[in-house]
């Protein structure tokens, strides 16, 4: 199937996660009991029915995937030396100053402690590690800024100057790096679809 080759390409398995760190799964389940783990942005389902020499057999299966970046942040977790939400408001902030766009369109919300709150809440449901290339803070910065940036230069039908279609572009392409490619069955919905894909049609952008 074209999702569970999407999900072993992209994703790591609870367990490939937990070797990864070399951590047992209730830190696991405490950190994220806690609220400082994302969960898993993907869980699959699979039942399976089997029928051989011995007779038929059916199991169900669940799977959990989580964002290959999680890596890192499980990890820092596992050291214990910082605190989560200011560590991640730390990151973001620091990705949001690191990109020239953020200098060229007034996005100061986007540091505020309200909009940091809402996008760790986010961040620890899992919904950055599916729209996201690695669920970490930098790309979640970077496409939100990327998102800001896109809405503002596209708000209304005017046409756009040389500059702001230069502005837009780069903005194009800040969100696809750090986009997923997203699961065969989300692309058509997803921000990639509607601002990567359809901008660059429109634009004629590389």
């Amino acid at each position: 199937m074209e999702l569970i080759a999407y999900l072993h390409t992209h994703f790591l398995t609870r367990a490939q996660l937990l070797a990864a760190c070399a951590a047992e799964g209730a830190r696991l389940d405490a950190f994220t009991a806690a609220g400082t783990m994302p969960a898993p942005s993907y869980r699959l389902k699979v039942r399976i029915d089997c029928t051989s020499y011995f007779g038929a057999h059916a199991a169900d299966h669940a799977t959990d995937w989580y964002a290959r970046g999680y890596v890192d942040w499980l990890c820092m977790l596992l050291d214990g030396t910082a605190d989560p939400y200011a560590l991640f408001a730390a990151r973001y902030r620091a990705a949001l100053d690191a990109q020239p766009l953020y200098r060229t369109m007034p996005a100061a919300a986007l540091a505020a402690e309200p909009h940091l709150r809402s996008e760790w809440a986010h961040f620890i449901a899992g919904t950055y590690g599916l729209c996201t290339r690695s669920g970490l803070p930098e790309d979640v910065a970077a496409k939100e800024l990327a998102i800001h940036v896109i809405r503002a230069s596209t708000d209304g039908d005017r046409p756009l100057d040389g500059a702001e279609l230069e502005r837009l572009a780069a903005a194009v392409d800040l969100l696809d790096r750090a986009s997923s490619p997203f699961a065969p069955h989300e692309r058509t919905r997803s921000s990639r679809a509607r601002y990567v894909d359809a901008l660059r049609l429109r634009h004629g952008f590389e």
